[in-house]
């Protein structure tokens, strides 16, 4: 029998293409956030101008482009072929309920808080594991999932004048996420990522399709333009999340995701002039350092599946 190339291989020359490929996935999980930051904001920018449910459309239809060439390359009758049509459809309900609360919560705040609260979703996912995964969640991560829900409040603040019920739909849109996540980690077992991809797609373009008509405003032709990259960046920053988790564990990889809020920040100044609070602030570090510990828990664990790679979008 031929040994394989990995056989082959000295340690240290093991050890070095390992490195490698972790270098590969930090720049690719940057450009993925990157790209998705942008997303974010641009559906900010034409959220004043057209409803929720009509970018929600256009970014389904246009996620098909960049998806098409790995749908070409599976074969439409592998990349369709699932026994879990039900379980196609649930995943796609929560993944489309988080990007409407998500997108309708960019019309209402500023970029940088929605896109804060949102990073709550790996505590809804550990608090969830439990009653609908069966997975053993221990009291170092319950200990950790209590202190980022006090970053939530932080964020949120609820109770006091300065509370907008709008900050709701961003948290909102991180339970879905963690809902979505949950039924993503039990499809991953029998289906393939572009098969849990395309039935999102598809599905989430029939459900705005169906109802786009009652909220339709025509587009500009530059207004057109900008609605079709909302979909393109979305899906090429979808499969490039999925190539980094390929190459990188998702240990490595998470803090990475948070650099979101970096982008959010950046753009939201430029275009809007807007900066975040100091609850905002002081939250969104405390979140972020509880979800870092959960997801490095989980490596060490060795649980199944990771958040980075399933983002709200």
């Amino acid at each position: 029998m031929t040994a394989t190339r990995q056989d082959t291989q000295t340690p240290a020359a093991a050890r070095a293409a390992a490195r490698l490929e972790t270098l590969q996935g930090i720049g690719l999980i940057t450009l993925a956030i990157a790209l998705l930051s942008a997303m974010d904001t641009l559906v900010k920018w034409l959220s004043s101008d057209y409803s929720t449910i009509q970018i929600m459309f256009f970014r389904s239809v246009f996620a098909f482009l960049p998806l098409a060439p790995l749908v070409l390359r599976a074969g439409w009758a592998g990349s369709l072929h699932t026994r879990r049509l039900g379980s196609h459809v649930l995943r796609s309900f929560f993944g489309l309920s988080a990007v409407g609360c998500f997108f309708w919560s960019l019309a209402l705040l500023p970029l940088a808080d929605a896109t804060a609260i949102t990073f709550a979703a790996p505590l809804f996912v550990t608090a969830l594991s439990l009653p609908l995964l069966g997975e053993v969640v221990r009291a170092r991560r319950w200990t950790a999932v209590g202190v980022g829900f006090l970053g939530v409040l932080v964020m949120v603040q609820p109770g006091i004048g300065v509370f907008q019920p709008a900050a709701l739909l961003p948290l909102a849109a991180a339970l879905f996420l963690a809902l979505m996540v949950i039924h993503v980690r039990k499809l991953t077992r029998t289906e393939s990522d572009t098969t849990i991809v395309l039935y999102y797609t598809i599905v989430s373009t029939l459900v705005t399709g169906a109802v786009v008509p009652f909220y339709w405003v025509t587009p500009d032709l530059t207004d057109f333009l900008l609605l079709a990259m909302v979909g393109v960046l979305g899906g090429t920053g979808h499969l490039a999340l999925t190539a980094a988790y390929r190459r990188a564990e998702a240990s490595i990889l998470a803090p990475f995701d948070y650099t979101a809020m970096v982008w959010a920040v950046l753009f939201g100044f430029l275009l809007w002039g807007d900066l975040p609070a100091r609850n905002i602030w002081l939250g969104c570090v405390i979140v972020i350092a509880s979800g870092i510990y959960i997801i490095y828990r989980e490596a060490e664990l060795s649980l199944p599946g990771g958040l980075g790679r399933w983002r709200r979008r």
